[in-house]
C-alpha cells in the first residue's frame, strides 16, 4: 500500500493534491523517502541540506524575520510538525538566529519532529554578509529549500512570493505518473575515499571555478572513476518538479538514476548515459522506501544502524558517490535591500551507506562545487585531494591563469597632481603647453590651475565631487582639468560639438552641480548648474593649497555609449592613471624633448596619453584647438614642432592620403579601433623607419590603454589587423569562453582585463557594474570586454571581434540600442534598428539606421544630430514598411537592404536638402565652368567612396553615400589642392565649417567656384 492508501485505510484524514484539505491547515502524509531519512538521520546529523549566500552588506534582522514569516506563509511546508505518519502545518515560522561564525551553525541540530525542521541563521562575523537556510531533508528536498529560500528574498524585496502550497511528495507524483518498482540495490561498489573510517561527524570541503561546466554530473563521475578502484556507480538525483513544471511543493521529490562505469571511461560516455536515463526516465521507479514505513522509527533506525556497520566494515556500498546539481542560481534572486548576493552554494547532506556527496550549484560566471565526506583521521586530506582531482578534470589549473601579463611594477601611491608637481618643482620655466597664442611654462600652467582650484574650493567643491569640463582644446581648458584635479575632484570631459540635450543629461546623470566652461558655452550646461567661465578668471594669484586627493579617490568621469538608450559613466581614479602615465612614458619614451600633438576631443579617453604622459616627464603639449581638417592637420605635422602623436587609425588613415611631408615623428600611438596593416605600412613610409608606430588596445574601463603591440612592417603590412600585443604593466588578460570556463592554449575566448588600471565601476549604475566588472572564482577583479581575442602562436594577442552588437566606429565604442532608442523618440518613427554596414567593398563600416513609421529619412537624422554626438548620428537612414523577421522573433539584420544603394533621398526630400539658392545664383550648372568644377568634385566623391561606379548629382548628400566624418575631411581636402588650387583655398577653407555641416555636392561645387573666383588678396 502507497502511504496515501496507508492513510486512508487508518482513517487520517488525507489533502488533496495542491492544496490543504477543505482549504484548513496544511497536512501531508509523511513519504516512505521521509521516513527512512527520520531514521537515518541520527546516523549522520545534522541530516541537512544547507544553502549559504554570501553577499556584500546587511538585513535588518527583523525585516528578515517578517519575510521569513511571509515566505513560510506561503510554503507551509516550512513549518511543519510530526504528528505519527502525518505532517502537520504549526503555523510557527522557522526560527532566525545569528551566530558569530559559520561553522558554529553548520553541524548544529534540526529537529524536524518538533516543527524545528527549518531555520535560518545570519552569521554575523567576517567581512562579508552571510546567510544559511537549513531545512531537514526529511522535511524538504534541496529544490524545496531553494524555492523557499527564493520567496524569502521575494519578501524582502517587497515582491509576492510564489508560494509552494501543494503537499505532493515523491511516490505520490510516482503513482500519478505511472512509475514502476526498481529491484533492491546490492552493495558492491567501493568508495572513492576507500579505507577512510567513519564514526566522526561529517565535513564539509568546497571549491568556486569560474564559468559554468556542461556535462559537470559526467566529467565529476569520470573524475571519481578514474580515483575508484574497480568499478564505480554514481547515484545522480532527478527532480521529478520536471514532469510537472507548474507544481509548487517543497517536499521530497527526487528520484536516483544510477551511472555504472570504470576508471578510463571518458566523460562523454558517462554523459551519454546520464542523457539516456534521463530520456527513458528511469528515475520514475521507487525501490525499498514502501516497506519502511510499516516499521517504528526506532526498529527502523536500529536496522539502519546495523547495515550501515556492515556496509562500512566490508567498504561496500549501494553506490560510489551521489552527484547532483541544483542548477543556475541568479545571485540578484538571493539579494534584497541593502544586501548584494554575490555567490549562492549548498552543502551537501552526508547521507548513510552513501561514502561522498557532491552538490554543484552554478551561480552568476562560477560553480559551487562542495563535498561531504566522513570527518576522522586522514580523511580531510585525502578528500581535499579527491575534490581538486573533479576540480582539474572540470577546468585544468593550468588554463586558470592568465594568457598574458604585464611585468609586475610597484605603483607609488601617488595622484596624477602629484605627478604635476614634480615637475614644477624640478622645471618650473619649462615649456608645459605651445598653442597659436604663445607658451605656457609649468609655473603658468600651475599657477591657472591653482585659482580654478582656489575658486572651486570657495564653492564647496572637494573630494567626491564632479566637475563638468566645457572648452576647447586651450589653455583654459587644461588650466581647468587640472584645477579640478587640484581641488581634489573629478572632472567630467564634455564636447562642445555634442548637442546641448546632451551635454545637460549628462551634467544631470553625473550630479555635476558645477561647469568650467569657455566663454562661448557658457550657456550650454542649462541653468541649473553653476557655471564658472575660465576666461573670466586671473591667470595667477590663488594660493597653493596641498593636495586634497587620494590615490583611489576619482580623477575624472567619461561618458560612453549605453545599451540602454543613455550613456554610462565610466569613473576612473588616479591609481590607475598613475599606473598607465608611468608606464606609457617608459615605453614611449616620453621625455622633456617629447611634444604630443592634442587634436583629439577632451571626452575621448585616447586623449589622456597626450594629456598626461608628457606632463608627468617634463615634456610638453602642442594644442591644436581648431577642428582636424586637412589645414590643421598639416600644420599639425609640419610647423607644431610636435614629435608624439596618438591617434585613431581612421586619422592615420587621413593622414596618409593628404600628402603632407611631416617633421621627423618619434611615437605615433593609435588606439580605440583595430588597425589594418595596410594603414599601418602606409604611416610607416609616411613617417620614416625611425617612428615607431604602437598599436594600443584599451577600453575605457581599463584606462585608455592596457595592451600594446609595436608594428612590424617588415612582417606586418599585410596583415588584415595588427595584433594589439601584451599587456602594460600589472595588468593581466584572461580569455573566456561562452560558458565562463578558461579557454584552452589557441582558443578564441571572450577578453577580461584585471590589475591595476581596472576603473572604479560606472558611476550610479550598480546593476551594470555586476554585469561588466566581475569576479573570477579566486576573487580575482576583472572587467568583461565583450570582445573576442586569440593568444597567437607568436604570444601576442589579437583582436577578433565582439560577443555583442557593440560596435567600434572611428574610435568610438557605440551601442546601437542608444541610437535606435534616440530615433524612436521622434514621433514619427515606430521602430528603429541601428548597426554598421560598410558603403562598398573594402570599406570601413559606418553607422546606418532603418527604421519604421511615416517620418522621412532626412528628417530622422536631423533629429538624430539634434539629440546625439556626430559620432553617433547614422550616415545612412533607410525607411521600410516593416522590418524583416527570423523565426526566432527578432530582426533579420542580414535582410535589412543596402542603405546605399537604395537610400537616395527622393525628388522632393532632395528639394529641401538639394541645390542652395547660393550656388543656383552664383554659377547655373548650365555654363561651361561649372559642369568642369561638377564633374572635377563628383570624380573626387566616387575616388574618395571608393565606387567607380557613382554618379553623385547636385542633390547628393556626402553622408547619404556612405561617407563619414573622416573621409568627408579627405574629400575637401582634395577639392582644395585638386580643383581650387593653392590660390583658392584660402578661400574655399574658410568655408569649410558650412560644408561639414552639409555636404552636398552642389553646396561644394558652389564653394569651389567661389574660391576660384575670389581674388587672392581678400584672403591672405
Amino acid at each position: 500500500m502507497t502511504p496515501l492508501q496507508q492513510a486512508r485505510a487508518a482513517g487520517r484524514p488525507v489533502p488533496a493534491p495542491g492544496r490543504p484539505p477543505g482549504g484548513g491547515r496544511f497536512e501531508r502524509p509523511v513519504s516512505p523517502t521521509e521516513w527512512l531519512y527520520l531514521a537515518g538521520g541520527r546516523l549522520a546529523p545534522p541530516f541537512a541540506v544547507q544553502i549559504v549566500i554570501e553577499g556584500t552588506g546587511r538585513i535588518d534582522p527583523d525585516a528578515l524575520r517578517r519575510a521569513v514569516d511571509e515566505a513560510s506563509e506561503a510554503c507551509p511546508g516550512a513549518r511543519l510538525r510530526r504528528r505519527g505518519r502525518i505532517w502537520t502545518d504549526t503555523g510557527r515560522p522557522p526560527a532566525v538566529r545569528t551566530v558569530d561564525r559559520l561553522g558554529a551553525v553548520l553541524g548544529a541540530p534540526l529537529a524536524p519532529g518538533d516543527g524545528r525542521g527549518c531555520e535560518v541563521a545570519v552569521v554575523t562575523g567576517g567581512a562579508t554578509g552571510t546567510l544559511v537556510f537549513r531545512v531537514h531533508h526529511a522535511v524538504m528536498d534541496a529544490r524545496g529549500a531553494l524555492d523557499w529560500t527564493a520567496d524569502v528574498f521575494r519578501a524582502l524585496r517587497g515582491e509576492a512570493p510564489l508560494g509552494a502550497p501543494s503537499p505532493v511528495y515523491d511516490l505520490a507524483l510516482l503513482d500519478a505518473l505511472g512509475g514502476t518498482r526498481r529491484a533492491p540495490v546490492t552493495p558492491r561498489w567501493r568508495s572513492p575515499l576507500a579505507g577512510v573510517r567513519r564514526g566522526h561527524p561529517p565535513r564539509w570541503q568546497r571549491r568556486t571555478l569560474h564559468g559554468t561546466h556542461p556535462g559537470l554530473v559526467a566529467k565529476t563521475a569520470a573524475a571519481l572513476a578514474d580515483l575508484t578502484p574497480g568499478d564505480t556507480r554514481v547515484m545522480v538525483p532527478v527532480d521529478l518538479r520536471r514532469h510537472r513544471p507548474q507544481l509548487r511543493s517543497t517536499a521530497n521529490l527526487s528520484l536516483p538514476v544510477f551511472l555504472d562505469g570504470t576508471a578510463g571511461d571518458p566523460w562523454e560516455q558517462w554523459h551519454e548515459q546520464l542523457l539516456r536515463a534521463l530520456a527513458e526516465g528511469r528515475e520514475l521507479s521507487a525501490g525499498e522506501e514502501e516497506s519502511a514505513i510499516r516499521l517504528p522509527l526506532g526498529p527502523l533506525a536500529g536496522l539502519l544502524t546495523a547495515a550501515h556497520t556492515a556496509t562500512t566494515a566490508a567498504g561496500r556500498h549501494p553506490c560510489s558517490a551521489l552527484v547532483t546539481t541544483l542548477g543556475r542560481i541568479a545571485p540578484q534572486e538571493m539579494s534584497a535591500p541593502g544586501f548584494a548576493a554575490r555567490t549562492v552554494y549548498a552543502l551537501p547532506v552526508q547521507a548513510p551507506f552513501v561514502p561522498l556527496s557532491f552538490t554543484a550549484v552554478e551561480c552568476a560566471d562560477r560553480t559551487e562545487l562542495a563535498m561531504a565526506h566522513p570527518g576522522g583521521p586522514r580523511a580531510d586530506a585525502r578528500a581535499a585531494a579527491l575534490l581538486d582531482a573533479v576540480c582539474e578534470a572540470l577546468s585544468p589549473r593550468a588554463r586558470r591563469r592568465p594568457v598574458a601579463a604585464g611585468p609586475r611594477r610597484s605603483v607609488p601611491p601617488l595622484t596624477l597632481t602629484d605627478l604635476l608637481r614634480r615637475q614644477v618643482d624640478r622645471a618650473p620655466d619649462a615649456v608645459a603647453l605651445t598653442g597659436p597664442h604663445g607658451t605656457v611654462t609649468y609655473r603658468e600652467l600651475d599657477q591657472r590651475a591653482d585659482v580654478v582650484a582656489a575658486e572651486l574650493r570657495g564653492r564647496g567643491v572637494g573630494r567626491g565631487a564632479v566637475v563638468g569640463l566645457l572648452a576647447d582644446r586651450g589653455v583654459a581648458a587644461v588650466a581647468g582639468l587640472w584645477g579640478v584635479l587640484k581641488a581634489g575632484a573629478a572632472y567630467l570631459p564634455l564636447d562642445p560639438a555634442h548637442p546641448p540635450a546632451r551635454i545637460a543629461a549628462v551634467l544631470a546623470d553625473a550630479d555635476a552641480s558645477h561647469c568650467l566652461a569657455g566663454r562661448e558655452y557658457r550657456t550650454l550646461p542649462g541653468p541649473d548648474r553653476s557655471v564658472l567661465v575660465l576666461d573670466d578668471l586671473p591667470v595667477s594669484g590663488a594660493r597653493p593649497q596641498p593636495g586634497t586627493a587620494a590615490p583611489d579617490d576619482a580623477a575624472y568621469v567619461l561618458y560612453t555609449s549605453g545599451s540602454t538608450g543613455h550613456p554610462k559613466g565610466v569613473v576612473v581614479e588616479h591609481r590607475a592613471l598613475v599606473n598607465y602615465t608611468r608606464w606609457a612614458t617608459d615605453r614611449y619614451g616620453v621625455d622633456a624633448t617629447t611634444r604630443f600633438a592634442l587634436f583629439t576631443s577632451l571626452a575621448f579617453d585616447l586623449t589622456g596619453t597626450t594629456l598626461f604622459a608628457p606632463l608627468a616627464a617634463g615634456g610638453s603639449i602642442a594644442l591644436v584647438p581648431d577642428e582636424p581638417d586637412h589645414r590643421t592637420l598639416r600644420h599639425l605635422l609640419t610647423r607644431s614642432g610636435a614629435n608624439a602623436l596618438k591617434l585613431t587609425p581612421a586619422h592615420l588613415d587621413l593622414l596618409t592620403t593628404l600628402g603632407i611631408e611631416p617633421e621627423p615623428f618619434r611615437v605615433l600611438v593609435v588606439g580605440g579601433e583595430q588597425l589594418r596593416g595596410p594603414v599601418a605600412a602606409r604611416a610607416q613610409r609616411m613617417f620614416g623607419p625611425d617612428c615607431r608606430i604602437v598599436n594600443e588596445y584599451g577600453p575605457t574601463e581599463a584606462t585608455i590603454g592596457c595592451i600594446v603591440h609595436t608594428f612590424d612592417p617588415a612582417h606586418e603590412g599585410d596583415l588584415p589587423a595588427v595584433p594589439i600585443g601584451l599587456p602594460v604593466d600589472n595588468t593581466e588578460a584572461y580569455l573566456l569562453d561562452a560558458d565562463g570556463g578558461f579557454t584552452a592554449p589557441g582558443e578564441i575566448g571572450e577578453l577580461h582585463l584585471s590589475g591595476a588600471q581596472l576603473a572604479r565601476g560606472y558611476l550610479g549604475r550598480p546593476e551594470l557594474d555586476r554585469e561588466r566588472f566581475r569576479h573570477l572564482a579566486d576573487g580575482t577583479r576583472v572587467y568583461r570586454t565583450g570582445d573576442l581575442a586569440q593568444l597567437t602562436p607568436d604570444r601576442v594577442l589579437r583582436y577578433l571581434g565582439r560577443t555583442d552588437d557593440q560596435l567600434s566606429v572611428r574610435g568610438h565604442r557605440i551601442e546601437p540600442g542608444e541610437v535606435a532608442a534616440a530615433l524612436e523618440r521622434h514621433p514619427g518613427v515606430s521602430g528603429a534598428v541601428v548597426t554598421a554596414r560598410p558603403p562598398r567593398a573594402g570599406a570601413e563600416p559606418v553607422l546606418c539606421a532603418w527604421i519604421t513609421g511615416t517620418a522621412a529619412p532626412d528628417t530622422v537624422r536631423a533629429h538624430a544630430a539634434r539629440h546625439l554626438p556626430p559620432y553617433l548620428v547614422p550616415a545612412a537612414v533607410h525607411a521600410l514598411d516593416a522590418f524583416p523577421w527570423t523565426v526566432n522573433g527578432k530582426v533579420d539584420v542580414r535582410a535589412l537592404p543596402d542603405p546605399f544603394t537604395s537610400g537616395r533621398p527622393a525628388d522632393d526630400a532632395r528639394t529641401e536638402t538639394g541645390r542652395s539658392d547660393e550656388a543656383a545664383h552664383a554659377h547655373p550648372p548650365t555654363g561651361p565652368g561649372a559642369d568642369a568644377v561638377e564633374a572635377a568634385v563628383a570624380a573626387i566623391w566616387s575616388r574618395v567612396l571608393g565606387d567607380p561606379d557613382l554618379r553623385p548629382v547636385p542633390g547628393d548628400d556626402f553622408h547619404r553615400l556612405g561617407g563619414d566624418s573622416l573621409t568627408l575631411l579627405r574629400m575637401l581636402a582634395a577639392v582644395a589642392s585638386d580643383v581650387v588650387g593653392p590660390a583658392g583655398e584660402p578661400a574655399f577653407d574658410a568655408r569649410l565649417r558650412d560644408l561639414i555641416r552639409r555636404p552636398t555636392l552642389d553646396h561644394v561645387c558652389a564653394a569651389a567656384r567661389t574660391a576660384l573666383t575670389t581674388p587672392p588678396t581678400e584672403h591672405p
